[in-house]
């Protein structure tokens, strides 16, 4: 995984509330086991319409936002089935920061160990955000995980809260199996103390 520190992107607005994991990633795109490849897919059943003609009318299918890489959103995003592949399917996209007034906590969790970065922040201050990227195009944060920061090109600047160990984690570029490697020794070591290598 990918350290993450500090990123600048675009930012496309998805005005929905509670965006459940099948509408990220419909169910009949499960089939792959790579983590990969998922990102032709994302929200599909909303990007296309008639099998697969680009519906005009999605946020994402929208010229301003095809280079996004943030993705602002309303409450209980990533609700519904606890499946890994809807934070694999926005990563795949592009996308390496959601921010909403609030996650399911398992699409929550599943984001920081795939090294994406989901940000919670007041009602107020996303409608206040949904408000600059509708009005200016092209609009851009800049998200400073170090110092917790997000800020736009003419000085606003919020800062937003995250779990100690988390913000470690991305930090350093850990996931789960990157955590383990880190007391690899101590493995070899009780391995080869209990007689696994010989």
């Amino acid at each position: 995984m990918e350290p993450f520190k500090t990123i600048t992107g675009i930012v496309a607005p998805l005005d929905r509330v509670n965006v459940d994991t099948d509408q990220i990633i419909p169910k009949q795109f499960l089939k792959r086991i790579e983590r990969t490849g998922f990102g032709e897919f994302l929200f599909y059943d909303w990007r296309y319409s008639d099998g697969e003609k680009p519906n005009p009318e999605f946020i994402l299918n929208q010229k301003r936002y095809k280079e996004a890489t943030i993705l602002i959103t309303r409450n209980n995003f990533g609700c519904g089935s606890s499946r890994e592949h809807a934070p694999w399917a926005l990563k795949d996209y592009g996308f390496n920061v959601i921010i909403a007034p609030s996650f399911a906590d398992i699409f929550f969790s599943n984001c920081f160990k795939n090294g994406m970065l989901p940000v919670v922040l007041p009602g107020s201050i996303v409608e206040e955000l949904f408000q600059k990227v509708l009005a200016n195009e092209g609009y851009s944060l800049t998200v400073d995980l170090e110092f917790q920061t997000l800020t736009d090109n003419k000085g606003w600047v919020i800062k937003f809260q995250i779990d100690t160990f988390k913000k470690k984690c991305l930090l350093e570029g850990l996931d789960d199996i990157g955590l383990t490697l880190q007391h690899e020794k101590k493995i070899m070591d009780y391995e080869e103390r209990i007689g696994l290598l010989s």
